[in-house]
């Protein structure tokens, strides 16, 4: 019997389908999104490592930046990828071998060129206001100079469905125009990502029968939640290329997401687009570019988010540990992403035991019932460990009698004043006891946490000095019962990291640096216990 996400029989046969990569311009085009031509090139090489075929740069000296990052390209070496330079169809009134854009393109080192035209006559009647005819020229004219240059030329059919469900006709004729003079492939654009999947479906249909020669691609943007979707359904229709952007970044709600393309057609359907040693770096990539891109990967991303694969309820956590495909739809490591057993007031036995088992330690099912207990109580007080792994192993810890503390506490004061002039200045100082020992320390930092956090490893370093390597790469705090105003219950999340690995820790107090503390300390004890075998959730290279 198949596996979870096991693709459908007679897979072998489906047609290969090429992977274009639009993140570097199309995704740029997102509000908020921006990266340096240096951080862009990284991207190229992420893009390159994980097994894209194609991967558009953007417009060549379109502005300074871009120049820039076509110069830096030029000097790169790619081992899969082809780099493409996008375009636009020469204006009106200007022969394509006197259009600056097309001369620029014609002249870039990206073997491959991507140019945009019209297809909807609304488009021709209220913002370019050419004719039909003239617009054929312009998308014919602008192929054929840009093939007799050397170029590969992808046309891409800027708000083709929406042209499509106006004038079928005329539609498939820009088409057929940029086939004619040179085109290699054609690619439909939902631009406006107005379009279902049945409605991509039936016009890729009718483009495939009346084009049965040319290669047909697949442009779709998620305005509808359907990019996805509808990128499949016009590869199930006979498209062989699917443009899109890493994580669906893009303009207003974003391009189709590649990640979760690329995974459906290899996983669900059958075309290895990629090698599977490629393929098991799905997850790694999307988050290295959404770290470059300074976001925090979303947790409940399909595939690759830290949640796709997460167990709560404790029936399903059984069920997964019996067969995980009752509550698995494919396995988690084919895509580089892994199961996680969540532990909630949700969850029963077996979910502590798997994650007494993952840290090295050795307990029973009646420890694992107390362990139990004390979740639920915490969580009634408003903790939680879903994504505190950290405080989590410590609670462990301490029920199997392998938890050490780092010091005793005797007390910790932080103060915060703001003079007259506005500067805000903050000191922390702590008491406690390591080994014996008593160390008073004091420090200033931007802000209490910093504060304390400076204090405290300055006293413990000299004891345990690879704290110093610690870094707190996440701070957040959340309101717990809003009514109250700012007497509410507040829980923090600390997520720190040795450079290797990334661990969650947690506190809930009434006060927000009382919970801030909590949270500082389990991060740093997690760090130091004796035997520690997980090392928390893989920090992306």
């Amino acid at each position: 019997m198949a596996g979870p996400g096991a693709p459908a029989r007679g897979s072998a046969d489906v047609s290969p389908v090429e992977l274009y990569d639009a993140t570097l311009r199309d995704g740029m085009q997102g509000e908020g999104m921006s990266l340096t031509a240096a951080e862009k090139v990284r991207v190229a090489h992420v893009l390159d490592d994980l097994g894209i075929h194609l991967v558009e740069a953007g417009f060549p000296a379109s502005n300074p930046k871009e120049l820039e990052l076509f110069e830096l390209l030029r000097g790169e070496t790619f081992e899969r990828a082809t780099i493409v330079a996008f375009g636009m169809t020469r204006r009106r009134d200007v022969a394509a071998a006197d259009d600056p854009g097309l001369r620029v393109l014609a002249e870039c080192f990206a073997p491959v060129t991507t140019i945009v035209g019209k297809t909807w006559t609304l488009h021709l009647e209220k913002v370019v206001r050419v004719s039909r005819d003239e617009n054929l020229d312009l998308i014919g004219s602008s192929v054929e100079f840009l093939a007799g240059a050397g170029k590969r030329v992808v046309y891409d059919a800027e708000h083709f469905f929406d042209g499509f469900r106006d004038d079928p006709d005329y539609s498939v004729a820009c088409l057929r125009a940029a086939a004619q003079a040179g085109a290699e492939r054609v690619v439909l654009c939902d631009t406006n990502g107005s379009s279902l999947p049945h409605q991509i479906a039936e016009a890729t249909r009718t483009v495939r029968a009346a084009l049965p020669d040319v290669a047909v691609g697949i442009h779709c943007h998620n305005d509808l939640e359907c990019g996805v979707a509808n990128s499949l359904a016009a590869v199930a229709e006979g498209a062989t290329q699917v443009q899109g952007t890493m994580n669906g970044i893009g303009e207003r709600t974003g391009n189709a997401n590649l990640v979760s393309i690329i995974a459906a057609l290899q996983v669900k359907l059958g075309h290895e687009v990629l090698e599977p040693a490629r393929l098991a770096r799905l997850t790694e990539s999307a988050h290295v570019v959404d770290e470059l891109l300074n976001l925090n990967p979303d947790p409940h991303q399909p595939w690759v988010g830290r949640s796709a694969f997460a167990h709560k309820g404790g029936l399903h956590v059984a069920g997964v540990r019996a067969d995980a495909s009752t509550f698995e739809h494919a396995d988690p490591a084919v895509v580089g992403n892994r199961r996680e057993l969540l532990v909630s007031e949700l969850a029963g036995r077996h979910t502590v035991l798997e994650k007494a088992s993952e840290a090295g330690l050795s307990m029973d099912e009646a420890a694992a019932s107390r362990v139990i207990d004390r979740v639920k109580e915490l969580e009634h007080e408003g903790f939680q460990f879903e994504a505190a792994d950290g405080s989590f192993e410590l609670l462990l810890r301490k029920e199997t009698g392998e938890y050490e503390p780092l010091f005793r506490l005797e007390s910790w004061r932080a103060i915060v004043e703001q003079r007259a002039d506005g500067k805000v200045e903050t000191e922390a100082t702590i008491k406690i006891w390591v080994d014996g020992e008593r160390y008073v320390r004091t420090a200033e930092g931007n802000g209490p946490v910093n504060a304390l956090d400076k204090a405290l490893r300055g006293a413990i370093v000299e004891v345990h000095p690879h704290l110093e390597a610690i870094d707190l790469v996440n701070y957040k705090v959340r309101i717990l019962d809003e009514a109250h105003g700012t007497d509410a219950i507040t829980r923090v999340f600390i997520d720190a990291s040795d450079g290797s690995a990334v661990w969650g820790s947690t506190g809930v107090h009434e006060n927000v640096i009382a919970a801030s503390w909590q949270a500082l300390v389990d991060s740093l004890e997690f760090a130091e216990q004796p035997g520690r075998v997980r090392a928390g959730r893989t920090t992306p290279a």
